[in-house]
């Protein structure tokens, strides 16, 4: 079979959903590969080393146009019109808020796979291109914020005087989150973090991080957050709001598929920042953590606090970030194609392939049955009971 590599159309997007290296593994599994040219320049490889890769470069429509498309994001109209019945689309396809999208892969017969659906589970964790991006966009976010800080993150001690470390509060202790707060301690900050789910105190301890708990308790049954009461919402703020007033950087994670993201910082809680911090709105792209965020820009409050909306972190490191969804996508065809004969396999049993299946051979198959994933630790073992010890005679010892 034939995967197609189109040069993704988005504004200013410079990622790729192949490298070169990718492309090998691809064909490796027994594909030919068809590289639209000029795909990879966004992030720095040329159609030369696709075709050093065993890839052939090709139009548009060649491209749109093969058995398998790999892509980063929804095609546009134009570029559905190139896909042929039968074909199958593997993508981001955001299936619980584009079901227009749905209905036209289902008329066209195109069989989505939905690469943003994958199911938290152990197996799939090398496919997750959610975890994959989110761990780049965790890394940026320090990054960005401190080009915006404009003082340094380390302590140190000079000739002119003392300088104190930077102080840095991250929201939220997922993938993102702990890519972040692991970059902001090895630049030399003094970090704390939050989450709803006290299991993560130790993930946070563990990339350097102070675990601040907060009064209320969230479980998960898939693996991502779910959205909180009024009152554990208003708990939750009153810590974020107090933590935020002391530190010079704050980095919001929150986001819950297929919803707005839910407001963690409020105007009054911005209000009583220090002049000179900076926020980093990672829900920007959902609407924002911050009331005050502008999705896809920076903007500075009344009260001089710099709150970054960008909604493009990945894209900011392009070749790192296609690397690594270059991966995800030959690590799912690994499972899919189990022969390596280039021919695609969907066991509708496997939960994972069920669970990013979204259209197939005319129809709509989203959402899928439910996995249950449970992100609470194991309980603690029962106390064993001591072996009990005949007294011992007066006058004797052992």
């Amino acid at each position: 079979m034939l995967i197609g590599i189109p040069n993704e159309s988005g504004p200013g997007q410079p990622l790729v959903s192949a490298t070169p290296r990718s492309v090998t593994a691809l064909i490796k599994l027994g594909y030919q590969v068809v590289v639209e040219a000029g795909a990879g320049a966004g992030a720095s490889m040329p159609d030369a080393h696709y075709e050093d890769a065993g890839a052939t470069i090709g139009t548009a429509a060649e491209a749109w146009g093969a058995d398998i498309v790999t892509a980063l994001g929804a095609p546009t109209d134009a570029q559905l019109a190139l896909m042929h019945p039968g074909a199958t689309l593997i993508s981001r396809l955001h299936p619980a808020e584009r079901k227009d999208l749905t209905e036209a892969l289902t008329a066209r017969r195109i069989t989505g796979l939905a690469l943003d659906a994958i199911p938290r589970i152990s197996r799939a964790q090398s496919m997750d291109v959610r975890s994959s991006m989110s761990n780049i966009a965790g890394y940026r976010a320090v990054i960005e914020a401190a080009a915006a800080f404009g003082r340094v993150f380390t302590g140190q001690v000079t000739a002119a005087g003392k300088m104190p470390p930077a102080t840095v509060y991250v929201i939220g202790a997922g993938v993102a989150g702990l890519a972040a707060i692991g970059t902001a301690h090895a630049l030399g900050a003094v970090v704390k973090a939050t989450d709803v789910r006290p299991e993560t105190a130790e993930q946070v301890e563990s990339m350097g991080g102070e675990f601040v708990a907060i009064p209320v308790t969230q479980e998960s049954a898939d693996g991502y957050a779910k959205a909180m009461s009024d009152d554990d919402t208003l708990r939750a703020q009153a810590v974020y709001a107090a933590q935020a007033a002391s530190a010079d950087i704050v980095i919001t994670t929150a986001l819950i598929p297929g919803k707005a993201a839910p407001i963690l910082l409020t105007r009054d809680a911005v209000a009583g920042m220090v002049p000179g911090s900076v926020i980093v709105d990672m829900g920007a792209s959902a609407g924002g953590n911050v009331e005050g965020t502008v999705p896809g820009k920076a903007v500075t409050t009344d009260n001089g606090v710099r709150i970054i909306g960008y909604e493009d972190l990945p894209a900011r490191l392009p070749a790192q970030a296609s690397q690594l969804y270059g991966q995800n996508v030959v690590n799912f065809l690994r499972l899919a194609t189990p022969a390596k004969d280039g021919q695609l396999v969907l066991d509708q049993e496997d939960p994972i392939v069920r669970g990013i299946l979204t259209t197939h051979s005319g129809d709509i198959t989203w959402p899928p049955p439910a996995i249950k994933v449970s992100a609470a630790p194991a309980p603690a073992p029962a106390p064993v009971a001591a072996p009990s010890v005949p007294p011992m005679k007066s006058g004797r010892r052992r």
